[in-house]
């Protein structure tokens, strides 16, 4: 029976920015992406988050970014290696801590925005993400744009690593993530996205933006938590693709633990 992992970033929201509704979206999700804080997030919330992942058995991820919380970490940044290998060594080991405080553990890292989509572009600065992992817990999996340049860095660096699809983002006919700026870069509708993964599912294809069939091949599929109606999204998600009977699990362990 076919198995998919289905995440989305949580642990983003502040008193005077809520964008997601974390509690719903673990009821869903089996990974959950929590933010460092660089981009979005408190200490308190980010912990809050985690101790909700632990109690639901949901599997932990970092979601490092940029150093930009002003942008959301959405708008790429010229930095120099060692400064950004130094950044996400940084949030890798805060996240870290925190969940190791609640009983749970980070199993992997999935980078955050700017930083995800040009690390799948950018040799150099997937090299310092991924020496970061490395400096820090090389038994980290890395999860990546299916297809990305930093799986391929990570993987020779001998890092576990998974692909992943994004269930409410329209593709380029190269692969590539659709530019946010883009009319149609952002999808909506239930319905719509839980067809175009469960055909994801089936085939390994995605209709791009154009009209013509991108292959992927992914182990995860993401919601972001932040998007209009995600929750909703997920959910149908979700339900079509168990109806199709595709099983819905973590591509890694989450960790077992009771939360404080």
């Amino acid at each position: 029976m076919p198995t998919i992992d289905l995440n989305s970033d949580l642990g983003e929201n502040v008193p005077e920015r809520i964008i997601s509704d974390d509690a719903a979206m673990l009821d869903i999700v089996t990974s959950a992406n929590v933010s460092c804080g660089f981009h979005a997030g408190s200490p308190e919330g980010i912990r809050s988050t985690l101790a909700a992942a632990v109690q639901r058995g949901v599997a932990i991820g970092a979601h490092p970014s940029y150093r930009d919380y002003d942008n959301f970490g959405r708008t790429a940044v010229d930095i120099d290696s060692a400064t950004l290998q130094a950044h996400v060594e940084y949030q890798l080991g805060a996240l870290m801590g925190l969940a190791a405080a609640v009983g749970g553990t980070v199993a992997y890292v999935k980078p955050h925005g700017a930083l995800y989509n040009t690390i799948a572009r950018d040799e150099r600065q997937a090299r310092a993400v991924v020496a970061a992992i490395k400096a820090i817990d090389p038994s980290l999996v890395m999860l990546g744009l299916a297809g990305g340049v930093a799986l391929d860095v990570a993987a020779h660096a001998g890092l576990a690593v998974a692909a992943e699809a994004f269930a409410d983002r329209a593709y380029l006919p190269d692969g590539r993530l659709v530019p946010r700026t883009q009319d149609g870069a952002v999808l909506h509708d239930p319905a719509v996205v839980a067809e175009r993964m469960l055909r994801l599912a089936d085939t390994g294809m995605i209709r791009a933006i154009d009209g013509t069939d991108v292959c992927v091949d992914a182990q995860s599929i993401c919601v972001h938590g932040d998007s209009p109606g995600s929750v909703a999204m997920a959910a149908e998600t979700k339900r079509m693709l168990q109806a199709a009977g595709i099983t819905i699990a973590p591509f890694v362990l989450p960790a077992s633990g009771t939360a404080n």
